[in-house]
């Protein structure tokens, strides 16, 4: 068994209650593996410093639904305690487009543009639903959103709810009196709690990082975790099915000290799926993680390099002074070695990055263009089809990935990489993507490789005969 934390819509205070419960899971000694539902890198970084265990993301648009299945039932034997953090609200999802046999054996669902919420992954998972509900504007109200959510699709089992923000005994009153006729247990009462925030910024939370608190915010999430919930009836729900022998993963016929990859992680770059990481360890390699803000150097024998998402804008100052490193890695890439940059990687490789306030800092430039801050948020899941051969894939493949950046490039590279369209619709999106050189992977969509597994295949075989070049 597990749970699944809902919200009846975003902004509730899903996370939140998230990491008090595992907060206080982990006070008591548990082992608690976590899931996030969606494509987020943040929330999975709060998670991970919690439980000690990096937190899986379960989305089936990035990758499929047998894989969100067999990830879960893969990790989940590995603790005492297994937990999912849902997405927006519960049934806040989108058109699925990938299987028409699915959408006929879905017919009989309600709603039509659920997949991929955490409604879906709920179902795909056989496992209970808590419903959070932001009561911070409600009293007798809170039955009828309660109701709702129970009735809406009989196949999803809503285990209890949780009450967050509540303000006075006398709204409490008022809250569990109008719950008391649908008989829905109240597993935990979150008072408003003004001191608790994480902070954000244009691309959601702060990450961990960035937060010199954290280690006392999560103690005080774990007081409250200790005294608002209804620990009786929650642990048997928590608890993860007896642990079974769990298949590993084939690893590769290369020695594994035959490959090293120089991963990019520090405050600057520190979005990466922990199952990319993992696949690049099973075919045979050694990651060397690094940072481009602080190292004099790269790490040395090195065969290929990757440099994932995050805030290069916010330490663009400290990327630019790091002088020796940016020449490095453009000696590198140059040289032909096999690199893969991602979002803020790919701003990294661009000749500059114009930060918010229209300041302009020198990046490695490989690309001949330049990051430009501001504008609207370009969010979404994308449909993206090769337009030719290039280090990860081939011409006309179709990938799906995600995009979320609040930045644009000043000049579109003549030959793009991809054209991507949105994922639930035929609209076209535009064409990006930089692959200058056949070495280069360089675009603004997030890959999750677990049902593409021949991308890591592809880049730790161009690894490995960069050694002998």
């Amino acid at each position: 068994m597990a749970l699944v934390i809902a919200g009846e819509r975003s902004g509730v205070g899903k996370t939140t209650v998230t990491l008090t419960l595992l907060a206080s899971l982990r006070r008591r000694g548990g082992e608690v593996q976590s899931f996030k539902v969606g494509p987020d890198y943040i929330d999975p970084m709060f998670h991970q410093h919690v439980t000690g265990r990096a937190c899986r993301n379960l989305d089936p648009v990035l990758t499929s639904e047998a894989y969100v299945q067999k990830c879960f039932a893969r990790h989940s034997q590995l603790s005492e305690y297994a937990l999912v953090e849902g997405v927006m609200g519960l049934f806040d999802g989108v058109k699925e487009i990938k299987n028409e046999e699915l959408k006929i054996k879905n017919k009989q669902n309600l709603l039509s543009t659920d997949f991929a919420s955490t409604a879906h992954i709920a179902r795909l998972l056989n496992v209970p639903v808590v419903l959070v509900i932001d009561c911070s504007r409600l009293s007798g109200s809170v039955a009828a959103i309660a109701h709702g959510y129970c009735s809406l699709d009989p196949t999803i089992e809503i285990a209890g709810v949780i009450l967050n923000r509540v303000g006075s005994d006398r709204h409490l009153s008022l809250l569990k009196d109008s719950l008391e006729a649908l008989q829905l247990p109240i597993l935990g009462v979150l008072r408003r709690q003004d001191d608790i925030t994480i902070p954000d910024r244009h691309l959601g939370l702060v990450p961990t990082a960035e937060l010199p608190q954290l280690n006392a915010l999560i103690t005080r999430l774990a007081d409250l975790g200790d005294t608002c919930f209804d620990w009786q009836r929650l642990l048997p729900l928590l608890k993860s099915e007896d642990k079974k022998e769990v298949i590993r993963e084939k690893s590769s016929s290369f020695s594994p000290s035959s490959i090293r990859i120089a991963i990019a992680r520090d405050r600057a770059f520190n979005f990466y799926y922990q199952d990319n990481l993992d696949l690049l360890q099973q075919l045979g390699a050694e990651l060397v993680f690094w940072s481009p803000m602080t190292d004099a150097e790269l790490p040395q024998n090195i065969q290929g390099m990757y440099f994932g998402g995050g805030f290069p804008e916010v330490f663009a100052q400290q990327l630019a002074e790091n002088t020796s490193i940016r020449d490095a890695v453009k000696t590198a890439i140059l040289a032909g070695m096999p690199t893969i940059a991602e979002c803020g990687g790919l701003m990294y490789l661009c000749e500059q990055i114009v930060d918010f306030e229209s300041k302009s800092w020198s990046m490695v430039g490989v690309l001949p263009t330049s990051a430009v801050m501001g504008g609207g948020l370009t969010l979404g899941y994308r449909r993206a089809v090769a337009m030719h051969n290039s280090l990860l894939v081939n011409a006309g493949q179709k990938v799906y990935g995600h995009e979320f950046h609040r930045s644009r490039l000043s000049s579109i590279p003549t030959q793009p990489l991809f054209e991507t369209y949105r994922y639930d619709s035929e609209e076209n999106m535009g064409y990006e993507g930089w692959d200058l050189l056949m070495n280069l992977h360089a675009s603004y969509v997030h890959l999750h490789w677990g049902e593409s597994v021949e991308i890591p295949q592809r880049f730790f075989q161009q690894c490995f005969d960069f050694q002998f070049h």
